[in-house]
């Protein structure tokens, strides 16, 4: 992933700029990782869905805590891929 967003409890949180799905509608992919033993934990989802369609390692217990850290920070997610799309583009 693009851009960084934080670590809490070792788990990293990196996102994308904004994508545009086939549809038409923009998107950001994200990405949970956390380092073990054999490489890495991982759980990887879309915004504005806040679903994570891919995971490996983490429990479901954690995966609805990420899910809740995702949509109480999504809007600045938002804010910050939007504000480098545009500082890209210029």
């Amino acid at each position: 992933m693009k851009n960084y967003y934080s670590t809490i409890d070792n788990i990293v949180l990196t996102f994308s700029d904004i994508e545009e799905d086939s549809t038409g509608f923009e998107t950001i992919t994200f990405r949970f990782e956390r380092p073990n033993d054999k490489g890495f934990d991982f759980a990887e989802g879309k915004l504005p869905e806040n679903q994570i369609y891919k995971s490996y390692g983490f429990s479901e217990d954690e995966m609805m805590q990420m899910q809740q850290y995702l949509r109480n920070n999504s809007f600045i997610i938002w804010e910050i891929a939007r504000e480098r799309g545009e500082k890209q583009s210029a």
